[in-house]
């Protein structure tokens, strides 16, 4: 709608009027009821020497929006819920900073503000102030914040909204926003009243409502969370529950409750345990705070469901055979195949069914530990285009899915060298055993008593979960491993950053023992933030319970054993001269091995993802005759 004339602004301070007088009770107030009989908020129109009037009294000419408002009515009653009278031509008037409040908004600038900081520092003395009756709210007209049409922005704050000064472009923004505001709470009241808010507007917010419902399921996400953006604004029943389900799988997590799904019985299992892995994730200690638990049964169930997503035991379920789907996706992702975990659920999510009128996709996904964290945002949008609940062929896009987003894992092994510095892996230890499958790797390479894997866990909470099975010897130092699949015929057991030093006069690679019968590789790169100058590189293959060869590059030190091959031979692949930070060597090397033996390391499943972890046998022998092993340990002096 136009603002710039009078005929933009009649027909929808009508509409306006009209609604709040069909709104209002038969005892309204005495002021109100002169509002009431004749259905309009406003007032007479302002004539055009009592507008110019206005104008030369603060030595400005009006922005458009605002001069036509007041050639259509000379102030404003009930401008949303908490501004009761607006000014006109005789009652606004330059606010000063009569309160002082630029002390505190944007209080002292440094040295090189932001250009809204310089416009907020000064608005507070410019401003035409248009509040009149209010609860404690200001409304302020800024000449110094203007566009090219000519409008100025309009400044609203109350000392008790614990928020800055909010910003509209313009006094018709602002008014359009309390007119959504004026729906929201007459929406809110009637709910609390037992009566029904209802008018053409409300009517035609629902019917888009359902129209964006469809639109969602068919694919037509981002049209729908436009559709139900708008609705939430004003108010509408079920909008916001629908487009905080877009939003969430849109990688957004602020303000985000799904509008009381929670809290039903039918939606709880779906959208509950998403409000409590955020809530747990940013509150900690008060996991429940403002989770929808009305009843002892309610809470208690609340509570399980924290303790199994604390521990990471949650799983999200689905029927049909989309939940087939998702069992097999967990499969893979638990053993380390994030990307064909995804491909699963791509796949089956045309199967997808909503549990009813008010769910949209799979949500309840983010909330689970294992599949939780495939779901980047990218992988949001790519679910959310793609029709679900049979909508495929309604939609016309049977033959047209959305494009696929790109795998996340990288091929093979090289990737450990290229993250600079700052890597994730700056220093790490792996055993790749050829011909089983990780759950056999704690029979081969365990530490004593270690029978099998424990569940599924991030590789520093596998550390954590293993500390207490430490051994009482310091040189047994066995690996707390994360374990998965490193391609076709291949098992994995990785350590990132582990705390034990190589030393090759000591190491006993437990690939050896894991060899018998098969092929098994042990790799140690410690090659910390100055690279190989400053760190060790170890490779050691082994079949057959015999090291057929190995290396070790420590600096510009090479040593080896036994045939290396010439692809992997360290005086080709570390050459001299090399800077250590750009660990070119070490890249090579990981490069060459990922390629003669195909394997990889699954990268998102180690940065982002839970594995299987166990405790393997120590890496190093203990001390033999004449060696001595010393450790110190410090203990903090109390005051």
């Amino acid at each position: 709608m136009t603002t710039e004339t009078v005929d933009g602004w009649r027909p929808f301070l009508e509409r306006w009027s009209g609604e709040w007088a069909d709104a209002q009770a038969p005892d309204a107030g005495s002021a109100d009821q002169e509002a009431v009989r004749a259905r309009w908020l406003g007032f007479p129109p302002a004539s055009e020497e009592r507008i110019r009037a206005l104008e030369e009294r603060i030595g400005h000419r009006l922005p458009p929006s605002y001069r036509t408002f007041l050639a259509v009515t000379d102030g404003w009653r009930h401008a949303g819920g908490f501004v009761w009278l607006l000014a006109g031509t005789e009652r606004a008037r330059p606010h000063e900073d009569a309160s002082g409040l630029s002390e505190y908004f944007p209080g002292e600038l440094e040295d090189d503000p932001t250009p809204e900081e310089e416009l907020l520092a000064g608005m507070w003395h410019r401003a035409l102030e248009l509040q009149v009756e209010s609860d404690a709210v200001y409304v302020l007209l800024d000449p110094g914040d203007t566009d090219d049409a000519g409008e100025w922005a309009l400044y609203t704050w109350a000392p008790w909204h614990a928020a800055p000064p909010e910003r509209y472009a313009s006094f018709r923004a602002f008014m359009e926003a309390m007119y959504r505001e004026f729906h929201r709470l007459e929406e809110s009241r009637s709910l609390r009243e037992g009566r029904e808010f209802v008018n053409p507007t409300t009517r035609a917010l629902d019917m888009s409502v359902d129209t964006a419902r469809l639109d969602a399921l068919s694919g037509r996400y981002e049209e729908a969370a436009a559709v139900l953006a708008d609705a939430a604004e004003y108010g509408r029943p079920r909008a916001k529950g629908l487009h905080d389900q877009l939003r969430r799988l849109l990688g957004e997590t602020y303000l985000v409750s799904f509008d009381g799904l929670a809290s039903d019985q039918l939606y709880a299992p779906e959208f509950l345990p998403v409000l409590l892995a955020e809530s747990a994730r940013t509150q900690r200690s008060s996991a429940l705070v403002g989770i929808p638990v009305a009843t002892r049964t309610a809470r208690e169930t609340a509570q399980d469901l924290l303790r199994r997503l604390s521990e990471g035991t949650f799983r999200y379920v689905a029927d049909g055979p989309f939940g087939e789907a998702v069992e097999q996706a967990r499969e893979q992702a638990r053993w380390g195949d994030t990307d064909a975990a995804w491909h699963t659920l791509r796949t089956a999510l045309p199967e997808w069914r909503p549990l009813g009128p008010d769910h949209l996709a799979p949500v309840g996904l983010c909330a689970d530990p294992l599949l939780g964290p495939l779901l980047t945002r990218e992988r949001g949008r790519e679910l959310l285009a793609t029709p679900r609940a049979g909508r495929a062929e309604r939609a016309g896009q049977k033959d047209e899915p959305p494009a696929p987003t790109a795998d996340l894992d990288p091929p093979g092994l090289a990737w450990l060298a290229d993250q600079g510095t700052g890597r994730f892996l700056s220093s790490y230890r792996f055993v790749l055993v050829e011909g089983v499958e990780p759950d056999a790797l704690p029979a081969l390479i365990g530490a004593e008593g270690v029978t099998g894997l424990n569940d599924p866990a991030t590789p520093w909470e596998a550390r954590r979960m293993t500390r207490g099975a430490r051994p009482d010897t310091p040189w047994a130092d066995g690996a707390a491993t994360v374990v998965g699949r490193a391609g076709p015929g291949w098992s994995f057991a990785l350590e990132p950053s582990p705390g034990a030093h190589l030393d090759e006069r000591r190491l006993v690679p437990p690939g050896i023992v894991a060899s018998r019968g098969r092929r098994a590789v042990t790799v140690w790169g410690a090659v910390g933030g100055g690279g190989l100058s400053s760190g060790v590189f170890h490779l050691s293959v082994a079949e057959d319970g015999e090291e057929r060869y190995a290396f070790t590059v420590r600096g510009a030190t090479r040593t080896k054993r036994g045939p290396v091959p010439y692809d992997l031979d360290p005086d080709r692949l570390f050459a001299d001269g090399e800077s250590p930070e750009d660990h070119l060597g070490e890249r090579r090397t990981l490069e060459a091995l990922g390629d003669r033996l195909g394997v990889r390391l699954p990268r998102f499943a180690l940065e982002h993802g839970r594995l299987h972890s166990f405790r393997t046998r120590p890496w190093n022998r203990a001390p033999g005759p004449g060696e001595g092993y010393v450790t110190f340990r410090t203990t903090p002096i109390r005051p």
